[in-house]
């Protein structure tokens, strides 16, 4: 979408502008899909780490930090126990990716 906002006004009604803009963007990320090796599991260990961080470690940090003294004990309580799960689950996700990757490397 900020690509296509950077097409002049007089060509913005083009959709084949659109259209090329977004067909390059795919074919950019299918070769460099393909070029990598094992860019699956490296996407896999980005997703395990930034995935738990984002939806399930932060925002409870973040409601912690800014409600701290206002929040009953079983609220943070449940805070902590996300907080846990996601760094669990993180710590699991990433010592897949992890070894898989070494799996394909030997």
């Amino acid at each position: 979408m900020s690509l296509e906002e950077l097409i002049p006004s007089s060509h913005a009604k083009s959709y084949m502008y659109s259209i090329l803009i977004r067909t390059a963007l795919v074919i950019s990320t299918l070769l460099v899909g393909l070029s990598i090796p094992f860019f699956g599991l490296v996407m896999a260990l980005i997703g395990s780490l930034l995935t738990m961080l984002v939806t399930l470690i932060l925002p409870c940090a973040c409601y912690l930090s800014i409600l701290r003294g206002k929040i009953n004990v079983f609220q943070a309580s449940m805070c902590i126990l996300v907080i846990g799960v996601g760094v669990v689950s993180s710590a699991f996700g990433s010592y897949s990716a992890l070894s898989k990757i070494v799996q394909n490397l030997i």
